[in-house]
């Protein structure tokens, strides 16, 4: 079975995803050698490009929940402030069906924020997946490399020298075959390879061969993109080639900087009211710090790693910038309290589907919202009792009995009719 899938990622779920990923990707080279230019690094590029064209109605999603939160958080954080401290069950049902309440009427729920991001993760573990193992997804580079692996596969001291280059050392639990080679040569420096034409000297001739095709394969701004920076920095300095020391250098810098920028431009939610004020804050903290922290770790892994992942890692940025500037724009005209009045249409047909009575527009629904924005857009300082009012009212409706039987509200009302009875004896 191995033979059939070659060096592709074999994990469940994430191996069907680089499958359909690998599909693309093939098909994007293939359109390029019609094209006369057989390139790896253009086929990431390109890759890169259509992949987060994909992904970006989950992006969209992702964004407007954010911009939402800035408004609903405030609301969310009032409503367990109201019941802080209150831990019987009637309080906590209630809790619960008032906090359901702003959710529905802003049109998200809990897993809002959560969901887009478990979606879009397989996928983007799965693009790593392919373009770090490029040969078992494009065909035409798998071909170049399987007449010297059908030559080194029956070669008795090819095991002994392949798994001795450093390349091998994630390799070393592997079966030694067909797969293990191309995996081992597709990773192998330029210095590796070096390795293996002087250990197979009468291998000389299609040692060479192969080594050329790849070289035009993987030959992008002048790096060999299965070189590491780090190697080429070194390599380049030696040679005297300080312009492309530069280039090797750039990809790095370019993948934390771009990173960098890109977290910027996301719009920065308040913290989950589920925290409460105080872990809120500490994990706005945490946040920042980790949005500080995660460019430079780009910088080092795209140090160590082929040039090959260091260019996905900048084109993706590039993109995810381009598409926050044009979200944000778009964000930016939307008028929240038209989307509030549509999430409660939405809703009440939903409750109508139920055979439940529709949601009244009480003070909450119809108002402009504005209690909740920076004192610099607002006409009146809104006071604490008319916050907790407004909460109130905003659901009522879960306090007169006309909640679903079987939901929430009704079994807390039921609680309730319990505990006055209760005390009446």
């Amino acid at each position: 079975m191995t033979g059939l899938f070659l060096t592709r990622n074999a994990t469940p779920i994430l191996s069907q995803f680089a499958a359909i990923l690998g599909w693309i990707i093939n098909g994007i080279f293939n359109f390029l050698d019609s094209a006369g230019i057989p390139n790896v690094g253009l086929t990431v590029v390109i890759f890169t490009v259509i992949i987060y064209t994909l992904m970006l109605p989950l992006t969209y999603k992702q964004q407007k929940f954010s911009r939402m939160s800035v408004r609903m958080n405030p609301e969310l954080q009032a409503i367990q402030k109201k019941y802080k401290g209150k831990q019987d069950q009637t309080s906590m049902l209630k809790m619960q069906d008032e906090m359901k309440a702003v959710y529905a009427k802003y049109g998200t729920s809990q897993t809002g924020s959560c969901l887009p991001l478990l979606i879009q993760l397989p996928f983007l573990l799965a693009v790593y997946r392919v373009v770090y193992a490029i040969p078992a997804y494009v065909d035409k580079v798998k071909a170049v490399y399987m007449p010297l692996v059908e030559q080194l596969v029956t070669n008795t001291k090819a095991e002994e020298i392949l798994m001795g280059l450093n390349s091998a050392a994630q390799f070393k639990k592997q079966a030694f075959n067909e797969n293990t080679i191309i995996d081992i040569l597709n990773k192998a420096s330029t210095a590796e390879w070096d390795t293996v034409a002087s250990s197979f000297p009468d291998l000389s001739g299609i040692i060479d061969q192969t080594r050329n095709a790849l070289e035009g394969f993987n030959s992008f701004l002048g790096l060999n993109i299965s070189n590491s920076p780090w190697f080429s920095m070194k390599q380049f300095w030696s040679e005297g080639a300080y312009l492309l020391l530069i280039v090797a250098l750039l990809i790095p810098i370019l993948a934390g900087l771009t990173q960098w920028v890109s977290v910027r431009l996301m719009p920065m939610a308040a913290a989950s009211a589920s925290t409460g004020e105080g872990n809120g804050e500490d994990m706005m903290k945490s946040m920042q710090m980790m949005n500080n922290f995660m460019p430079l770790m780009s910088v080092w892994f795209c140090f160590i790693l082929p040039v090959g992942v260091g260019i996905y890692w900048v084109m993706s940025a590039v993109v995810r910038m381009i598409q926050q500037l044009a979200i944000n724009k778009y964000l930016a005209k939307m008028d929240i309290d038209e989307e509030i009045k549509k999430n409660i249409e939405k809703y009440n047909r939903k409750r109508e589907k139920d055979g439940l009575p529709p949601q009244r527009l009480n003070d909450v629904a119809r108002a402009s919202t504005r209690s909740v924005e920076p004192k610099s857009t607002k006409k009146r300082e809104i006071t604490s009792e008319e916050r907790q009012k407004q909460i109130k009212d905003s659901t009522e409706y879960y306090q007169k009995g006309e909640a679903k039987p079987g939901s929430l509200a009704a079994k807390a009302r039921m609680v309730e009719q319990y505990n006055e009875r209760t005390k009446k004896k």
